[in-house]
């Protein structure tokens, strides 16, 4: 199980009532995090857990290649190395160490990699993974990793962690009449105002699944677009045509990487927190009793697995 860690911490924060610790501090996205993985581990008993992270939620390799890539989320741009500052509200950045101290007290995996999101943790770690894979997470892009044969699914959580839509081809077919390999390119066509993606201009969703379903990929529509020969329509020609350059960079931009080096990772979940002392201190400075309570319950599992 493959967790898009701030995905879920963005939605506890913005779905869960505010909690004050015994401090005053708002401790409601640490809870709903602990809340959402108690619920996972007992609903799916995964044996391998990772909580993705976003060491880089905006890669400048990204930005280069297209400038309007997640541009509407940063609040303080920092060329060079240093990565974007995301629009973040106080009261949720300051939960982030606790939620980390608490995930490394637990002895649950978090791996991120520098100059990349978790989406590419997500996407190496579900590539060749050698089992079942299940990815929790509110973003469509990693509809792109759905493969039946290789048992990757999408436990996709837009309307809630309790609602989720198990993702599978036969479910991104139906929904977007594209495969799911091809989703990428599905995005890419259509744009996604949410990170940042123009889209070509006047090609929606049905164009996008039409023109995909005949060429099979930005490359392949692309050369039907120059080859005069090519059956391609002259309003789509024209309009593939126009977005050449978007369209040069863009599938880069929308792909997740596969084949991160992340050195060794030791995703087996425990059965037993990582550091019971360290746990019960944590628990009773950030007023997180009931839901570090159900989480190692829940690690725990049933009394005959």
């Amino acid at each position: 199980m493959l967790l898009d860690t701030a995905s879920l911490y963005f939605r506890a924060f913005f779905g869960v009532p505010e909690i004050k610790a015994p401090d005053g501090t708002n401790v409601n996205a640490v809870r709903g995090l602990l809340e959402f993985i108690a619920r996972l581990v007992n609903d799916y008993r995964p044996t391998h857990l990772v909580c993705c992270w976003d060491n880089d939620w905006r890669p400048q390799w990204r930005v280069d290649l297209l400038p309007t890539y997640k541009a509407h989320r940063v609040v303080t741009e920092r060329p060079g190395e240093t990565p974007d500052v995301e629009e973040v509200p106080d009261p949720l950045e300051t939960q982030i160490p606790i939620i980390l101290e608490v995930l490394r007290a637990l002895g649950i995996s978090v791996v991120g990699a520098d100059h990349h999101e978790a989406d590419d943790v997500i996407g190496t770690l579900a590539t060749d993974a050698g089992m079942p894979v299940e990815i929790v997470t509110g973003d469509r892009d990693l509809f792109q990793l759905v493969d039946d044969e290789a048992q990757v699914r999408v436990l996709y959580t837009a309307r809630g962690v309790s609602k989720h839509e198990r993702v599978t081809g036969e479910v991104v077919r139906a929904k977007y009449d594209v495969e799911a390999h091809q989703y990428a390119d599905f995005a890419t066509l259509r744009g996604d105002a949410s990170d940042g993606l123009p889209g070509v201009p006047g090609v929606g969703d049905k164009t996008a699944a039409t023109l995909l379903g005949r060429f099979g990929d930005v490359p392949g529509i692309l050369a039907a677009a120059d080859d005069p020969d090519s059956d391609l329509a002259p309003g789509p020609r024209r309009k593939i045509k126009d977005a050449a350059d978007y369209l040069a960079v863009a599938p880069t931009v929308v792909a997740v990487v596969r084949d991160l080096d992340l050195g060794p990772v030791d995703a087996l979940l425990p059965r037993t927190p990582r550091d019971p002392e360290a746990v019960v201190e944590l628990s009773g400075r950030w007023n997180l009793e009931g839901p570090l309570t159900r989480v190692v319950t829940a690690l725990t599992g049933p009394e005959d697995s």
